[in-house]
């Protein structure tokens, strides 16, 4: 099992603990709840307040619900601003805006997945003399789509929720790529359709939530749902070819993501484990789980 940290200048991991973490994005901190942060902070509070550029209050009585709110010191933030990846040839730029659900937009442990994405859609392509065909389900503001675009992938971006796919849309174009086929729908009905069809993909990537619902209402529950949607990838994916499988949302063991895959998918060369980032104190917080297969 491993336990992989990207290499992601623009971000920061400044101090975990209190069931808290302060984050540099880019030019900006961070400071958001992070019920994994079971430990004691290494800054005191006085340099928290200090350092913290935007603050994310949870809404009295939310009880699990994520919802909250952001205080600024900066208005601008509620507009958003840029950050960027850069690993060898892959160049990212995207926009982040703090939501009400605490997110920005952006999820930087996943720089890892990127990587490998990047990097497996391009021997993809140079094995077989055309660009890899890549699907990403649960896509959200798209940074493993454009991995896979920047790579010179033919991407299908399948999302339920079209603000979140203009989004990505947007962050295509602030990173200089194109040609990315957007699908505003619910992920398992656009698989069981892509199965039907006899389709084949050389890439797919899932980051499924515990919970949501679809373009049209459709119903998402990932203990019941999860089983059917790998079964379809597996049918999907074309020989030679990779899956990538986050389930960070619900906190599962990386053994439950291998085992899942490996059931639907059969042999291959199979990686798994955690997603981190260690603070500035040396403490590492666990941000997703994820597993990652090759035909």
């Amino acid at each position: 099992m491993d336990i992989l940290t990207p290499d992601f200048a623009a971000y920061e991991l400044l101090d975990s603990g209190g069931s808290e973490k302060l984050e540099r994005f880019g030019r900006y901190v961070l400071r958001r709840p992070e019920p994994q942060a079971v430990w004691r902070k290494s800054l005191d509070e006085t340099e928290w307040e200090r350092l913290a550029d935007g603050t994310f209050t949870r809404l009295p009585g939310a009880g699990g619900d994520e919802r909250g709110r952001w205080a600024f010191r900066d208005g601008r933030m509620s507009q958003g601003w840029p950050i960027e990846y850069r690993r060898g040839g892959l160049r990212l730029r995207m926009r982040l805006v703090p939501t009400s659900f605490k997110h920005v937009g952006l999820f930087p442990e996943q720089a890892a997945n990127w990587d490998y994405i990047y990097d497996h859609s391009s021997r993809v392509a140079a094995g077989r003399g055309r660009a890899a065909e890549v699907l990403n389900l649960f896509a959200y503001t798209g940074g493993a789509s454009l991995a896979a675009c920047a790579a010179g992938a033919r991407v299908t971006h399948v999302d339920s929720v079209r603000q979140v796919v203009t989004w990505a849309r947007e962050n295509m174009e602030a990173s200089g790529l194109k040609d990315i086929r957007w699908v505003v729908e619910d992920a398992l009905k656009y698989v069981r359709r892509e199965v039907r069809r006899g389709r084949r993909y050389d890439g797919i990537i899932l980051d499924p939530p515990a919970y949501g619902r679809g373009a049209a209402g459709e119903k998402w529950v990932l203990e019941e749902n999860i089983t059917e949607m790998l079964e379809c990838c597996a049918a999907l994916l074309d020989d030679g070819g990779f899956v990538v499988l986050n389930l960070y949302s619900m906190g599962l063991s990386p053994v439950v993501a291998h085992t899942a895959l490996t059931q639907c998918f059969g042999a291959g060369e199979y990686e798994y484990g955690e997603l981190c980032f260690a603070d500035a104190a040396g403490k590492r917080l666990p941000l997703g789980t994820f597993c990652r297969m090759q035909r």
